[in-house]
C-alpha cells in the first residue's frame, strides 16, 4: 500500500504552518508600512530587519539542539504561543509611546522564536513521512511558506490601510494562537534521555556528535550545505538586490512594474515546489549540477541585455523571465537537497543537521546583498560587468560539481543496497 503523504500529523503541521506564517508575514509588511509612515525613512526599517536577523543566525543551532533533546510537538506549541503573547504584550505596549522602539523589540523577541522553530519544523517532516513523501512533504512546507508571502503584502495592505495597527496586532496574535492549538493535535514519538546532563555539557557534547557526523560520517553532506549556501549567495544578491535595482533606478520604471515582478517571482517559486512534487520519482541528486548550471545560464542573457540597443521595457522583459527562472529552480534546488539531507540523517541528530542548514542560509544572504549592493553601486551605468562575469562563475561553480553529485548519488545508492541486505 502506498505510504500516505497528508498523514494526521502532516495535515495539522500544514495547517499550522498557514496560520502561522499568514500572521507573521502580515504583522511585518503592516508593520514595514507603519514605520515608514512613522520616520519616511526606509534604512530605519532595514536597520531594524537587520539587526532582527542576527538572533536567528546566532542561535538557530541551539534551536537544533533543543529540537533533537525535547519533544518537537510541544516546543512548537510553546514558541507560537510565546509569539502569539509578544505580539499582544507589544500591541498594549505601542499605546505607551516609543513605537519604533516597541517594533523592534518585537522584531527581535520573534527572530530569537523563530531561530527555534525553523530547525523543529524542518525536524518534523522526515518523523512523520518516509520514501518519496518527504520530498513532496517539503515542497508542500515550501509552497505554503511561498504562497502567504505573495498574499499577505495584499492582506498587510488591506488590513492596515481599513483599520490601522492595532487590529493586525490583534489579527496576528489570533493566527499564532490558532496554530499552538492545531499543534497540540499532533502526535510524534518522544523518548527521553536516560542521562541527565548540564546545559554547557549538552551543548558540547551535540555539537561535537553534529560535527563528526558531517565532517565523518557524512561530509558529502557538508558539501551539499556549502553549495546550497552558495545558491543562496547568488540568488540573495542578484534577484533581492539587483533585481529592484536594475528596474527601479537602471531602468527607471515604476514601482508597479517591480510590483508585478515580484508577484511573478512568487508564482515561480511555488511552481518550483510544485516540480518537486510532481518529479519527485525522477528527480536524481546529479540533477541539482543541472538546476546549478541554469542559474549561471539565466544571468547572461541579463547582462547582455544591458548591451542591446532596446528601450527599458523590452530589457524589463528579459529580466523578468530570467529571473523568475532563478526563482523556479531555487525553490527546486533548496527543496530538494534539504530533502537530500533529511534522507541520509539520523533522526537523533535531525534538528541539529537542519538549524546548520537555515543558518548557513541565513548568514550567506546579508554577505550576497552587501557584496552585490557595492557591485551594483560601483558599475551603475554598466550592468553586464556584474552580471555577465557572475553568470559564468556560477555556471563554472556548477559544472565544478558534477562530480560531487554523481559521486553522491551512487553512495546513497550503495547505502540503500546495503540497508536492503
Amino acid at each position: 500500500m502506498k505510504p500516505k503523504l497528508f498523514t494526521h500529523n502532516f495535515t495539522f503541521l500544514i495547517l499550522g504552518q498557514i496560520s502561522s506564517l499568514i500572521g507573521n508575514y502580515t504583522l511585518k509588511f503592516a508593520l514595514s508600512m507603519y514605520v515608514l509612515e512613522q520616520t519616511g525613512s526606509a534604512s530605519i526599517f532595514a536597520g531594524l530587519l537587520a539587526l532582527a536577523l542576527l538572533p536567528t543566525i546566532l542561535l538557530s543551532p541551539f534551536g537544533g539542539i533543543l529540537a533533537d533533546r525535547a519533544n518537537r510537538r510541544n516546543i512548537m506549541v510553546a514558541l507560537d504561543t510565546l509569539s502569539g503573547l509578544s505580539v499582544l504584550i507589544a500591541s498594549f505596549a505601542m499605546a505607551l509611546g516609543q513605537d519604533i522602539f516597541v517594533i523592534g523589540a518585537l522584531l527581535i523577541i520573534l527572530s530569537v522564536l523563530g531561530a527555534f522553530e525553523s530547525p523543529t519544523v524542518q525536524a518534523c517532516v522526515p518523523q512523520m513521512l518516509s520514501g518519496d513523501n518527504i520530498v513532496k512533504g517539503n515542497a508542500i512546507v515550501n509552497q505554503v511558506a511561498s504562497i502567504a508571502s505573495l498574499v499577505t503584502p495584499f492582506l498587510g495592505s488591506v488590513f492596515y490601510t481599513a483599520f490601522g495597527i492595532r487590529p493586525v496586532f490583534y489579527a496576528a496574535v489570533v493566527c499564532f494562537f490558532v496554530t499552538a492549538l492545531l499543534e497540540c493535535f499532533i502526535r510524534l514519538d518522544y523518548k527521553k534521555p536516560e542521562q541527565k546532563m548540564g546545559i554547557s555539557a549538552i551543548i558540547k557534547e551535540d555539537f561535537s556528535v553534529s560535527m563528526h557526523f558531517l565532517h565523518r560520517e557524512q561530509p558529502g553532506i557538508m558539501k551539499l550545505l556549502l553549495l546550497a549556501a552558495a545558491v543562496s549567495l547568488f540568488v540573495a544578491g542578484t534577484a533581492v538586490v539587483g533585481f529592484p535595482y536594475l528596474v527601479r533606478t537602471v531602468l527607471g520604471l515604476s514601482a508597479t512594474h517591480y510590483g508585478i515582478a515580484e508577484s511573478a517571482m512568487g508564482v515561480a517559486s511555488v511552481l518550483g515546489s510544485l516540480c518537486v512534487v510532481v518529479l519527485a520519482k525522477k528527480l536524481r541528486v546529479r540533477h541539482l549540477a543541472i538546476v546549478f548550471v541554469s542559474f549561471g545560464i539565466c544571468l547572461i542573457p541579463c547582462g547582455i541585455a544591458f548591451l542591446l540597443p532596446v528601450s527599458a521595457f523590452p530589457r524589463y522583459l528579459i529580466l523578468l523571465i530570467m529571473f523568475c527562472a532563478c526563482q523556479l529552480g531555487c525553490s527546486l534546488f533548496s527543496t530538494y537537497a534539504i530533502s537530500i539531507i533529511q534522507e541520509r540523517t539520523p533522526d537523533h541528530l535531525m534538528g541539529k543537521v537542519m538549524s546548520y542548514v537555515f543558518t548557513l542560509s541565513m548568514c550567506a544572504q546579508p554577505i550576497g546583498q552587501i557584496v552585490y549592493g557595492a557591485l551594483f553601486d560601483q558599475f551603475v551605468g554598466s550592468a553586464y560587468w556584474v552580471l555577465i562575469p557572475s553568470g559564468f562563475i556560477v555556471c563554472l561553480i556548477g559544472l565544478a560539481s558534477t562530480g560531487f553529485f554523481t559521486k553522491f548519488e551512487k553512495q546513497a545508492s550503495t547505502l540503500v543496497e546495503k540497508e536492503t541486505i
